[in-house]
């Protein structure tokens, strides 16, 4: 992924001064899948003296999603949409660092995406004191939610093959509009990263797991390819939405292919 652009870890920045004093600014970094949310988080914690906190971490357990997928729909196993995340567990951290002394730990969640689930407590990371601001990174946050008109029409192959009569993407939808928008609404500002396109999103995200893997992006094995390619289609609805507008962002900043910034809107 390499660095975060010295720019915008500046402009973590001066968010993170125009925040509250009496508390750590609660600041949301968004964007679409591999637009480089986590690794600007990570270097302005770093530099700031904030902590950092990926939605991705704070996923519903595997059972607690196997649940939903029994009461609700079964394509929210998968995890990923909002519905999928623990809202409350995120909260909970929020409030612990803001009110957190000079000696005092939080422990952050790890999840682990290679076998789906949370690992276990001794392996969260500890975050001692209270944070200058917390950065939370989070693909969906601060998205609107959309009319029932344009969620009758399936974006892609996985809407219309496994959801045919929108059952689960009006449930994702009632995420959006209810807890998520509730949960939106108390931060002190949201940066949205946003790509020049959703065509780009199968490129950064294979880029992704190349890293991960530790190969080159053009040695990444077609299979595995394919496989983000579908895995995104749980991903496109909601950020096509965004793209388009459909975000309530403090900051928005446009990206080029290569993730570099384009232009920066307050």
């Amino acid at each position: 992924m390499g660095r975060a652009h010295p720019d915008l870890v500046d402009l973590v920045g001066r968010l993170i001064a125009d925040g509250p004093k009496d508390r750590p600014p609660l600041i949301a970094i968004v964007g679409a899948q591999g637009s480089g949310k986590t690794t600007l988080a990570r270097a302005a914690a770093e530099r700031f003296g904030a902590a950092q906190i990926s939605i991705d971490d704070v996923y519903l357990t595997r059972a607690e999603r196997e649940a939903l997928a029994r009461d609700l729909h079964p394509l929210l196993v998968t995890r990923g949409p909002p519905g999928t995340h623990d809202l409350g567990l995120l909260q909970g951290l929020i409030d612990r660092l803001s009110t957190a002394g000079p000696d005092d730990g939080t422990l952050i969640p790890d999840f682990d995406k290679r076998g789906d689930d949370r690992r276990p407590v001794e392996r969260w990371r500890r975050f001692t004191g209270r944070p200058s601001a917390i950065l939370i990174d989070a693909w969906c946050l601060a998205a609107l939610p959309e009319d029932e008109a344009a969620l009758a029409e399936p974006v892609n192959v996985l809407e219309r093959e496994q959801d045919p009569d929108g059952a689960w993407r009006r449930a994702v939808n009632g995420f959006v509009a209810g807890p998520y928008a509730a949960f939106a609404a108390r931060f002190d500002a949201v940066l949205f990263l946003q790509a020049p396109g959703f065509e780009v999103v199968l490129d950064w995200r294979s880029q992704q797991e190349a890293d991960l893997l530790g190969v080159a992006a053009d040695d990444l094995p077609q299979a595995e390819r394919r496989r983000l390619a579908g895995f995104i289609q749980y991903f496109e609805r909601i950020t096509r939405r965004m793209l388009s507008g459909g975000v309530g962002a403090s900051v928005t900043v446009k990206l080029d292919r290569n993730r570099q910034p384009v232009s920066i809107a307050r």
